[in-house]
């Protein structure tokens, strides 16, 4: 009886402890401790974890991919002078719109870009409404370019490059080359 007790007690002080995130500051934390894990679809063979990475939005506040858990992610390799990439913006922008409030998270990681300042103003004339990141002090970004050719077995050779991950963290489809809004959704509506 004094065992059943002490875990009722025990798990009366880690639910209470646990939900008491009212005030973080930190954007990111604080929109995906919002949000609850869903049921997932069956995950496929391939899928890895993916690797986390600490990596700087364009105002300098770090971000780490562990941040995303419990959202699915959109993850891609990018650059603000490739035209491809480019071709996806606006298709990116309109998921985001449609299904943040459904768990989507887009990650832009942006390759060679310039300077935070260069990279925002490319993301006002764009009207990019996404998280982007860039390096925290320098070449951070190509380190989570080797890695997550890594984690899939084959390097990342071009952009733009995309990972759909899980909202376990897992990277259950990756795509070489620019796709449509519609081939995006139709690969995420399992996972939303």
């Amino acid at each position: 009886m004094n065992r059943i007790l002490t875990t009722v007690v025990l798990l009366g002080l880690i639910i209470s402890t646990g939900c008491e995130n009212k005030n973080d500051k930190n954007t990111v934390k604080a929109s995906v401790s919002s949000t609850k894990i869903k049921k997932q679809p069956p995950r496929p063979e391939n899928a890895v974890l993916a690797p986390d990475f600490s990596l700087a939005t364009i105002s300098g506040e770090i971000v780490r991919m562990s941040d995303f858990k419990g959202k699915v992610v959109l993850l891609n390799f990018w650059g603000t002078w490739c035209g491809p990439c480019r071709k996806e913006i606006p298709d990116f922008v309109k998921l985001y719109e449609k299904y943040q409030k459904d768990g989507l998270e887009i990650v832009g990681i942006t390759l060679t870009s310039g300077s935070p300042e260069d990279i925002a103003a490319f993301m006002n004339k764009w009207k990019m409404n996404y998280n982007v990141l860039t390096d925290i002090n320098d070449n951070e970004t190509q380190k989570v370019t080797v890695d997550y050719g890594r984690a899939v077995g084959q390097p990342i050779t071009g952009i733009p490059t995309t990972f759909l991950i899980d909202r376990n963290g897992y990277i259950v489809k990756s795509y070489l080359g620019p796709r449509t809004e519609e081939i995006f959704y139709n690969d995420l509506k399992p996972y939303l």
